[in-house]
């Protein structure tokens, strides 16, 4: 089996590759490439991979190279974990919202637009170059925006799914808090990418005992306290949001917040430099400790859990995993081909299929409508490019929704993006 990283020089990759060394019973892996136009940045990680395979004792070959055709002509699958323009890009989009006076976030509001525009051009020239090297292969996008993204990919009738940490991040804490093994958790997980609640914690599976009102009984202080949000939100909704769901309950106090603290960008980019001085000792032959605060933690072992059931022989019956995939009647209040994340059993060449969603409550059926509209008009932007769509879209983000701001919002996020928006 074949697995190519696009993208594979980002600092964030040790983290997957030690998943593949220590799942190699669940993802057989031959052959992995990493790729990335980064080729100094490149050579340090592939260094790296192959110390941590070895270690492990994983036979499998690394290889590196810049060549994107090249790496990824007999994949299996493709792994996508972009970022266009980098740590400085994201700097730019975490701040000059903040200027108008809404949330800078790499993937939400303002911030998360820019990067959209940024993203879906490249993600679709990638996708359209891999179908042609090998057109059964599968996509698995980690890139963000990821419903924004993956719907660009299914859009274009790309073998795709759309993958977030978000809900295996959730799992493993509540199994933790429980006592339970990880796998004895089910989510009844719903939403949008980057937008989600947790209506159920299940025992065993879909069908299993509702564990949440004792948890959040028991333990809502500390799941609260994960998230940065007040005990009584999850009280008053039974429910357990995504982190990201900060942004819109508390979003003034999040901007406050922002305004007076270093970036995450800028804490990032210094965190990367430490990380590549360390992937650079060739007596380094694990993840270090440090990759845990870079973010994205258990993304390899969903990446694993995915990439084995689309490429498995289903003997062993279709998977239950949350991915992002195309609605198609889940969410009866959504168009067929908006993107949603929720549960789905994974069964090999015919891709996700989602499990069926009890009828949501308007507090949340509402905000899912309202962001699904935006992501409408944002891929409308990202692929066709013009001031009045990007206003547009901004205008409809539930976070922006003034005028006057979408048009502040809209001057400055093509100001700041005119080197990578050739019709700006």
């Amino acid at each position: 089996m074949k697995l190519a990283v696009v993208g594979g020089g980002s600092t964030y990759t040790p983290e997957l590759i030690d998943g593949f060394a220590r799942l190699r019973d669940t993802l057989p892996v031959s052959e992995l490439v990493l790729i990335d136009p980064a080729t100094e940045r490149l050579e340090l990680i592939g260094g790296l991979a192959r110390r941590i395979f070895a270690r492990q004792g994983h036979p499998g070959l690394v290889t590196t190279t810049s060549d994107l055709d090249a790496g990824v002509d007999g994949a299996d699958a493709v792994l996508l974990q972009l970022r266009i323009g980098g740590q400085a890009a994201r700097l730019q989009d975490e701040t000059w919202p903040l200027e108008c006076g809404c949330v800078g976030q790499e993937t939400t509001g303002a911030g998360g637009l820019a990067k959209a525009l940024r993203t879906v051009p490249v993600v679709l020239d990638i996708a359209e170059r891999v179908r042609r090297a090998g057109p059964d292969a599968w996509i698995i996008d980690f890139t963000n925006p990821v419903g924004i993204v993956t719907r660009a990919l299914l859009r274009a009738g790309h073998k795709a799914v759309g993958l977030c940490n978000v809900a295996i991040g959730l799992q493993r804490k509540f199994a933790a808090l429980l006592g339970l093994a990880p796998a004895d958790i089910h989510l009844d997980h719903v939403g949008l990418n980057h937008l989600t609640w947790e209506l159920a914690v299940r025992r065993g599976g879909p069908d299993g005992e509702d564990l949440l009102p004792g948890l959040l009984a028991a333990h809502g202080e500390a799941v609260a306290a994960e998230l940065r949000l007040p005990r009584a939100v999850l009280d008053r909704l039974g429910a357990v949001p995504s982190y990201y769901l900060r942004y819109f309950y508390s979003h003034d106090e999040v901007v406050r917040e922002l305004a007076t603290k270093p970036s995450r960008a800028a804490e990032v980019a210094a965190m990367e430099r430490e990380l590549l001085a360390l992937y650079g000792d060739p007596a380094l032959d694990e993840k270090p400790a440090l990759l845990a605060k870079r973010g994205g933690a258990f993304y390899s072992e969903a990446a694993v859990d995915l990439a084995a059931s689309l490429l498995g022989d289903g003997s062993g019956g279709p998977a239950v995993q949350v991915v992002n995939t195309f609605n198609n009647g889940t969410l009866p209040f959504l168009p067929d081909d908006a993107v949603v994340e929720v549960q789905a059993r994974i069964g090999g060449a015919g891709g996700p299929v989602p499990l069926a969603v009890p009828r949501l409550d308007p507090l949340y059926a509402g905000l899912i409508s309202h962001v699904t509209a935006y992501e409408d008009l944002a891929l409308d932007a990202a692929l066709r490019g013009g001031r009045e769509r990007v206003f547009k879209a901004l205008l409809a983000h539930p976070l922006v929704g003034q005028f006057d701001l979408a048009e502040g919002l809209t001057d400055r996020l093509l100001a700041h993006n005119k080197e990578y928006l050739p019709w700006a």
